[in-house]
């Protein structure tokens, strides 16, 4: 499982990641790319200068700018911070390293803008020079219109910015680290149930995301931790109810309706709905949701799950529908009662 960190496709949303990629070049005036560890881009550029499309077009120059991306990408994770230099062309790029578990799974390359006040002394390392002879500076020459109209900024702008994404990336880091907890908490899991063959639970897993293992564990985490609760067992008197009760609580995510739990145990309906409110003292509907409230208290207590999941996880019809039941037994929303239940817990 600790292979899938290695890879920013198992940890980003990547449509959703271009999108916001697309946004930050457009607000910032920087070319964005997204690389893996290898260098490879696993994202479009986002604004790509014509000025820097002419040059990475050349089979010449573009051995430059992949010199200059691949010393500026090792000196960000040396460092574990963004690394801001200049080209060969005194053009500004910044290197964003991304690292989970202290392994360095790629970096978000921004830049192609010039300083809008070069003659000042600032701290960046020019990563390559070019003489004024050079190959370099006659292809210069041929394209000194697309030149002229790279964006300027301020050296304050660009570290402003480069903090900016050095942010984006924990966050990524963050909910890497998310995975991992809820990989743990698989792990953990299974001390009430079977021991997990991981192997057979994740062939090639074919997630896009955090969001995809969160959805796709939630149900056996939601089964294993009502489960583990001490009051969790099927409290029935009457034998002929046995078939029905056992089926309710090894069913949590499903909408049992009267009639189908009444032919479980081979009786009618209207004798399944004496019998019942006669063994726990209410109507079968009642009872049925103030369970599953209760399943959903614990929930709500002992994970992290969203109030949605919780709703599906269940079987509630709709989210609306869950908020509605839980506000009518508890007086209070989901929401509420998780906040109030970690705050008096702290």
């Amino acid at each position: 499982m600790k292979n899938l960190y290695l890879s920013l496709d198992k940890i980003l949303d990547l449509k959703k990641w271009q999108d916001l990629q697309d946004s930050l070049a457009a607000l910032t005036r920087l070319a964005i790319i997204t690389v893996d560890y290898k260098g490879y881009p696993i994202t479009a550029h986002s604004s790509c200068h014509p000025f820097c499309q002419a040059v990475r077009k050349d089979e010449a120059l573009v051995r430059h700018c992949h010199k200059c991306d691949s010393r500026g990408g090792l000196e960000a994770t040396r460092t574990n911070a963004p690394y801001i230099y200049l080209c060969h062309y005194n053009i500004v790029d910044i290197a964003v390293p991304i690292v989970v578990d202290d392994k360095y799974v790629g970096a978000i390359m921004a830049g192609q803008v010039k300083l809008s006040n070069p003659n000042r002394d600032y701290p960046l390392e020019q990563i390559l020079s070019s003489d004024k002879d050079s190959y370099a500076m006659k292809k210069l020459g041929e394209i000194q219109l697309l030149y002229d109209t790279i964006p300027l900024l301020t050296f304050e702008e660009i570290e402003t910015i480069s903090l900016m994404l050095y942010r984006l990336c924990n966050y990524i880091v963050e909910e890497a680290m998310n995975k991992n907890v809820i990989l743990e908490m698989y792990d953990k899991m299974f001390q009430f149930k079977q021991e997990p063959e991981y192997a057979k639970a994740y062939p090639d897993y074919p997630a896009n995301s955090i969001e995809t293992i969160k959805k796709e564990l939630a149900s056996a985490m939601t089964d294993a931790y009502i489960k583990s609760a001490p009051n969790d067992n099927p409290y029935y008197h009457n034998p002929v109810l046995k078939p029905a009760f056992e089926y309710i609580y090894n069913n949590k995510g499903e909408n049992a309706s009267q009639k189908d739990l009444a032919a479980l145990c081979h009786i009618s309906s209207s004798y399944f709905c004496r019998l019942f409110a006669k063994e726990t003292g209410e109507n079968f509907s009642t009872y049925f949701s103030r369970l599953k409230i209760e399943w959903s208290k614990q929930l709500l207590e002992k994970t992290e799950i969203s109030i949605t999941q919780i709703s599906d996880e269940l079987g509630f019809s709709e989210p609306g529908y869950f908020i509605k039941i839980f506000k009518k037994f508890e007086n209070i929303t989901p929401a509420l009662y998780r906040k109030y239940y970690i705050d008096t817990n702290a």
